[in-house]
């Protein structure tokens, strides 16, 4: 098939057309307006003949929900998760505007959010679409739910919907949410996240004039714990680099992400703030590394006060065996498909969090293989027959999972 063919067939197709019309709503941060979303997600309702409900838990951010009723309301529900923002954008970067969608000749369509994660969310729609052409039932009801404010930590979209009456209405059994590519054949599957602790360290130390030479500054403090937590990191990368079957999610990430202090250059400052954004293995008892941070603190100097912000629970890792019913039929969608997989811990931090914290079983799965890592990148892109083909995939998934 010559490519202008080609090219002309993944243009002429519905998925794509509706996603690359969904990827040019700019739901961006910061002040994310979700009008957009909303509107055109009405239309996704109505074109399927399903119903659609707009909750706010938190002024403007909408939750939308799509549900597809199953032969039997009465069991538990299957919650299909994706959320509506993106992350900003340096338009100067990119090879395309970032919100043009636009298709090269090899069918990599180039827009934020074209990997993290629009395309989950209308995977599902694609998917449910097949379903209901060839007239199939599902036991199980289907939610389809897109939330706000997931790349901001989900505060006011996830996390507070799942305390409320509305989301404990939905009686979800099983929850399916974003993973990420991979590279190669084999997709990434993740039934676990690590703990992600963002800790400022406010350290205060000796204040006084710049010509002299006084003790216990708050740059001598701030450098020894510097120090101590790059020692760290650089120990966490090196089981990195002598294991290659370890994953990044396996792993404790350790990144300096912000410094302030002083007011001018001639004055040694009463105090300097540090941050890290630090991402917990699951290994690794939480409460122990919180204690070691203690200790690192007053082995830097003291008088080092740490901030934890609003910390993220500490949740297990959902169980793939016969203790959670939804993992065979789940597993054996895949086998039936040849579709390899590798389970890992994901390496950031997603709002299915918040669902596997009541006890949910819930596994992060984007069918994206052969595709290079560009969530939050410059140029990122979906090429047109992965994404279809993650259509196929989510389609017997959810036909195995829905009907057990």
């Amino acid at each position: 098939m010559s490519v202008e063919n080609q090219f002309r067939i993944w243009e002429s197709n519905e998925e794509i057309r509706l996603f690359r019309e969904y990827l040019k709503i700019p739901s961006v941060h910061p002040d994310v307006n979700y009008d957009e979303c909303v509107e055109f997600l009405r239309r996704q309702a109505s074109s399927l003949d399903l119903p659609v409900e707009v909750y706010e838990v938190n002024p403007s951010k909408p939750i939308v929900i799509i549900s597809w009723e199953g032969t039997d309301p009465s069991a538990t529900s299957i919650i299909l998760n994706s959320h509506m923002d993106v992350v900003p954008v340096y338009p100067e970067r990119w090879t395309y505007p970032p919100f043009s969608a636009h298709m090269d000749a090899e069918g990599r369509i180039y827009a934020r959010g074209s990997q993290d994660m629009k395309c989950v969310g209308m995977q599902f729609l694609g998917a449910i679409r097949a379903m209901k052409r060839d007239g199939v039932r599902l036991k199980r009801t289907l939610h389809v739910t897109f939330v706000p404010d997931e790349e901001t930590g989900g505060t006011l979209g996830m996390k507070d919907f799942v305390g409320t009456e509305r989301f404990r209405a939905l009686n979800c059994g099983f929850a399916i949410d974003e993973g990420y590519a991979s590279v190669d054949e084999t997709f990434r599957l993740c039934n676990g996240e690590r703990t992600k602790r963002r800790v400022y360290f406010h350290v205060s130390g000796t204040p006084g004039h710049g010509s002299l030479l006084l003790r216990d500054t708050a740059g001598e403090k701030a450098r020894k714990l510097i120090d101590k937590l790059m020692d760290f990191r650089s120990g966490e990368l090196k089981k990195l680099e002598d294991n290659p079957e370890l994953s990044l999610g396996e792993v404790t990430t350790v990144n300096l992400t912000m410094m302030s202090g002083g007011v001018q250059s001639n004055v040694v400052p009463p105090e300097l703030m540090i941050c890290f954004d630090i991402r917990v293995a699951p290994d690794i008892p939480v409460e122990e590394f919180e204690a070691q941070l203690e200790r690192w603190c007053q082995e830097s100097g003291g008088g080092i006060r740490l901030d934890y912000g609003d910390k993220d629970p500490v949740v297990a890792p959902t169980k793939l065996d016969d203790s959670n019913p939804f993992w065979a039929p789940f597993r054996a969608a895949l086998d039936a498909m040849n579709v390899k997989v590798k389970i890992q811990t994901m390496p950031g931090n997603t709002d299915i969090l918040f669902v596997r914290a009541l006890g949910i079983p819930a596994v992060g799965f984007s069918p994206m293989n052969n595709t290079p890592v560009l969530l939050h990148d410059h140029d990122e892109y979906l090429q047109a027959d992965v994404f279809l083909r993650g259509i196929e995939i989510y389609r017997k998934v959810i036909e195995g999972i829905a009907n057990v």
